[in-house]
């Protein structure tokens, strides 16, 4: 069946004791294993976001999917997909709208106070601000998601995910140029990235961003 179970152990002629691969060779070794099932969830993620209220569900569903791949564990992805899809909706849902909200509205100011700055110079300073804000979002969203597949409150996830979001700005960075970057420049290149999108779009820079983030998470 196309969503059954993806691996369950090593495969043949790989040393389960040989030790964890880190870098870009990890990197490639997760891709080589899941490249498959990143297909399987991008065209899931997308079914499952077709109804359009379900993309907070389907976004938290994917990064909970991704986050098992980078952490090396068994993934049954039809089944992890829904246990979180279904099972942790509502942390979906005020994790979606905590970050979506702070992102559009301060995307909003900074392109109102920028287009009307040259006319009237003081709008540098809420646009300053604007601006601080959109990035501290960026780079605390890319650790939000993680931080949630924890067994911690979903506060203390927020207030982890600010303070690493501006402490380790540069994974984060790296993240977000990965995850918000590629999906930009994807959808500005419709449609010609049609396939692409279809295909690894979603999940493939949600891999990246978890994967680069893994390193700091593992230290809290």
């Amino acid at each position: 069946m196309f969503f059954r179970k993806d691996y369950a152990a090593p495969g043949p002629g790989i040393d389960p004791d040989e030790p964890e691969k880190t870098g870009v060779s990890r990197l490639v070794e997760i891709f080589s294993i899941e490249c498959v099932t990143l297909v399987k969830l991008n065209l899931l993620f997308i079914l499952s976001c077709l109804p359009l209220i379900t993309i907070p569900a389907a976004v938290f569903a994917m990064n909970h999917v991704t986050w098992m791949m980078v952490l090396n564990q068994p993934v049954t992805l039809f089944y992890h997909y829904k246990t979180a899809f279904k099972g942790m909706w509502r942390r979906a849902y005020a994790a979606f709208f905590t970050v979506a909200v702070p992102l559009v509205l301060s995307g909003c100011g900074v392109w109102f106070y920028l287009s009307r700055a040259m006319i009237r110079p003081v709008l540098l300073l809420p646009f300053m601000l604007c601006s601080t804000v959109l990035l501290t979002v960026l780079l605390a969203s890319t650790y939000f998601y993680g931080l949630l597949d924890t067994e911690r409150g979903f506060r203390e996830c927020l207030r982890l995910s600010l303070l690493l979001g501006t402490g380790r700005p540069l994974r984060g960075a790296l993240a977000a140029l990965a995850v918000y970057g590629s999906l930009t420049f994807a959808v500005l290149e419709f449609p010609i990235s049609g396939i692409y999108l279809l295909l690894m779009g979603f999940s493939v820079p949600c891999l990246l961003g978890s994967f680069l983030i893994r390193t700091e998470l593992k230290r809290w």
